[in-house]
């Protein structure tokens, strides 16, 4: 009997965590296509599936809705810069290339729907909600940043780049890449070319390993 009443409460603990993450999706959904102002908690409602009291059980109200569904969305990202950057594990005999690919790919994270939309939203509501910066950027720049930061400093410490503060070295390897990106496309409202994101790579690598590659490959034969 203790077994089944516990079955039952997993089951209702995690149907309660579906749900709400089914609301935080369709929040940003909504959020993203309206803005905050103009963003309906009935729209919202409808979008995931439930009542419309459902979503004020689980977010109390619609400003605790948009900080919740920002801090998912931030993680969101975050996961998959993350992935990413675990790439660098690894990075094989050939470095540039190494880089360069991992440049690439943050590059298409940077460009994502949901990134786009998550700048937007943040920037758009910064003056009304100004901690909403440090909810986002704590979730995404700076964990990407650490773990990049992480990445390198190996590499240093093997002799494939030069000695280095590896959190600096990250602050601008991520510079030159993102840094151009913003321009490109022309602060998200413009679609950037796959050519053009391997343009901005491939010169982003150039110059940071102009900076901080070893003056001598340890792989070299």
């Amino acid at each position: 009997m203790a077994a089944v009443t516990s079955q039952a409460g997993q089951a209702a603990s995690r149907g309660r965590i579906d749900k709400r993450q089914a609301i935080l999706d369709a929040a940003f959904v909504v959020f993203a296509r309206r803005g905050y102002a103009q963003a309906c908690v009935q729209e919202i409602a409808e979008a995931a599936g439930v009542a419309k009291p459902t979503i004020y059980n689980h977010l109390n109200d619609k400003e605790t809705l948009f900080r919740h569904t920002l801090a998912a969305a931030g993680d969101a990202v975050l996961a998959e810069n993350l992935a990413v950057v675990d790439r660098l594990r690894n990075p094989g005999p050939d470095l540039r290339a190494a880089l360069e690919d991992l440049a690439y790919r943050l590059i298409r994270v940077c460009c994502s729907e949901r990134s786009r939309s998550l700048r937007w939203l943040t920037y758009g509501q910064v003056a009304q909600f100004p901690d909403l910066i440090d909810i986002v950027v704590s979730r995404t720049s700076d964990q990407l940043a650490d773990a990049l930061a992480d990445r390198l400093a190996r590499l240093s410490l093997s002799g494939r780049l030069r000695a280095c503060d590896p959190a600096t070295a990250a602050e601008q390897f991520l510079a030159l890449i993102t840094g151009p990106m913003e321009g490109r496309s022309r602060l998200g409202t413009r679609k950037v070319s796959t050519t053009e994101m391997r343009a901005v790579a491939t010169t982003g690598v150039d110059t940071f390993l102009r900076a901080y590659e070893a003056t001598e490959n340890p792989l070299s034969p």
